[in-house]
């Protein structure tokens, strides 16, 4: 079963709910959504470039600045998770991205990350510009992504409906 609704979608592979990331209520608790979005960013960093040999060398990385979550379908003990990536936007220092997370065999849409992050010098702390060749490939995927359809939790403000 294929479970990205935009076929261009980085895949970022599968992952399992884990004992330990059961709460009280019975479900996937909301710590270990950030913790399997965030396995997920490091299979996006991989796939651009941005390897622990990367950090070694460079003695550069990417810290996250912002992060919007939203928590649609519950996920149990030992369900199959499945993440994609859909890039929105990148700079020469940022890059704004959203992820899905999927239920692997049964398909449905459980949560979505839409995260900002820039990429940082170790040594000073500060933002820095992304090698050329890392950007290249940002921009690449970016050209590819610019056909997709804008995800509906994209740019959310968060807060109360009032009528």
């Amino acid at each position: 079963m294929t479970v990205s609704s935009n076929s261009s979608d980085l895949d970022l592979g599968q992952q399992k709910v884990l004992p330990e990331w059961i709460d009280y209520n019975g479900h996937m608790n909301v710590a270990y959504y950030v913790l399997a979005f965030d396995q997920g960013v490091d299979a996006l960093m991989h796939r651009i470039g941005i390897t622990p040999d990367y950090l070694d060398e460079e003695k550069c990385s990417t810290f996250t600045l912002e992060m919007h979550i939203n928590y649609l379908q519950e996920l149990h003990l030992d369900d199959p998770l499945q993440l994609t990536c859909q890039l929105l936007d990148a700079d020469s220092k940022r890059v704004h991205y959203f992820m899905r997370m999927y239920h692997a065999t049964e398909g449905y849409l459980a949560a979505t990350s839409e995260q900002i992050m820039m990429h940082v010098s170790l040594e000073t702390r500060r933002s820095s510009a992304f090698p050329d060749s890392i950007y290249q490939t940002l921009s690449h995927l970016l050209d590819a992504h610019r056909t997709l359809p804008r995800p509906e939790q994209a740019g959310r403000v968060i807060g109360i409906p009032r009528r």
